[in-house]
């Protein structure tokens, strides 16, 4: 006999279900709620106001999209589609009643409100703190799953040994990152996904690797229930109905290997078209990413001669470095001009922001 698994309803909430170690139901929470607008911190003001959010009568949250798909707009996320999210992840990560979580992620955007949602339909024990960019949590304690940023991880990276299992996300972890938890005995995850997507569809390994991970290293695998497909743009387009009423069309350029593995290449914003030729800046940072000491980006320039010059743009006062950064680039793939900027112009979660850095070179 198949025993069908019940999905819990976005107005119920876990019976082990424990915020900051109280111990609250769905009609608790309003007062919870209350408290933090009324009395916390800024950011447990903002927690407050989603949590309240989260609570009233309508089945659907308002959120802002970062422009994945294309320009940033306000959608609305069905309440439900967040619980199946959730359910996916604890199912991938094997979280149980009681486990532990830790929240050091803004609930501003969809990433932190998940690690809410999570907690609440899985019944996990959730601890809330200040989302700085050096997370302040308590070392002592053994948890089992969260979400950081890669400036966070970066700073916390010398005590994460007491966090089972971590995914990053917001922006792409560095080839410096991802030595340097290497050795670490959190798994941590590389997570794919957005705001129309309701936080991750798609995880990859970056550490702890057995013998049963042969051949998926690098690379995005799908989590349950997702299909993906390709525009004539090479774009990735997801259909996953139990998240998105419609399939998302997204602005990444990828490699699909099957259908549940992919990679992403790079943006197609960001495509430079070099006197013919396609070039793609992010694959033109990681094969420099260990040379340059500061943080930089590849873009590009109107070159009457062709079409577009690739450039290199470094966050620093002066635009010097050794040439010798560029011997693994292809003719064309090499800056024609580096630039200086004081310091880049950047999102909440750290993505550097090209275009508005660029504006301040004029």
């Amino acid at each position: 006999m198949i025993v069908t698994k019940e999905i819990p309803n976005y107005n119920k909430v876990h019976l082990k279900f424990k915020l900051n170690s109280g111990n609250y139901q769905f009609e608790d929470l309003y007062d919870v709620a209350y408290s933090f607008i009324k009395e916390g911190q800024p950011y447990e003001k903002v927690f407050g106001y989603f949590l309240m959010e989260w609570l009233d009568p309508k089945d659907y949250i308002e959120l802002n999209t970062s422009g994945s798909t294309g320009m940033p707009k306000t959608i609305r996320i069905k309440k439900q589609s967040m619980v199946n999210s959730a359910i996916a992840t604890g199912d991938f990560f094997n979280l149980k009643p009681g486990d532990k979580a830790l929240l050091c992620l803004p609930t501003d955007f969809i990433a932190g409100k998940m690690m809410l949602v999570r907690a609440m339909i899985l019944g996990l024990e959730l601890d809330v703190i200040n989302p700085s960019a050096t997370p302040d949590f308590n070392r002592s304690k053994q948890y089992d799953f969260c979400a950081m940023i890669p400036m966070q991880l970066q700073n916390a990276v010398g005590y994460i040994d007491n966090i089972k299992n971590i995914i990053v996300g917001g922006a792409k972890p560095s080839p410096q990152l991802i030595e340097s938890i290497s050795q670490s005995p959190a798994h941590v995850y590389e997570a794919y996904g957005m705001t129309e997507t309701v936080s991750h569809i798609a995880l990859k390994k970056l550490n702890n690797f057995s013998s049963n991970d042969v051949g998926i290293t690098k690379r995005f695998n799908l989590l349950p229930n997702i299909k993906i497909t390709q525009d004539e743009r090479g774009c990735l387009i997801i259909d996953a109905p139990h998240l998105s009423e419609e399939r998302v069309v997204t602005n990444d350029m990828v490699k699909i290997y099957s259908e549940k593995q992919f990679n992403w290449i790079g943006r197609y914003d960001n495509v430079i078209n070099t006197g013919g030729i396609k070039v793609f800046p992010e694959q033109i940072e990681d094969k420099i990413q260990d040379k340059i000491p500061q943080r930089f980006f590849i873009t590009s320039m109107p070159d009457d001669t062709l079409g577009e010059k690739v450039v290199l743009v470094l966050e620093s006062d002066s635009n010097l470095i050794d040439k010798a950064a560029f011997e693994s680039l292809e003719k064309y793939e090499t800056p024609k001009e580096i630039f200086a900027v004081e310091q880049f112009a950047e999102t909440a979660s750290g993505k550097i922001q090209r275009k508005q850095t660029l504006l301040k070179l004029k």
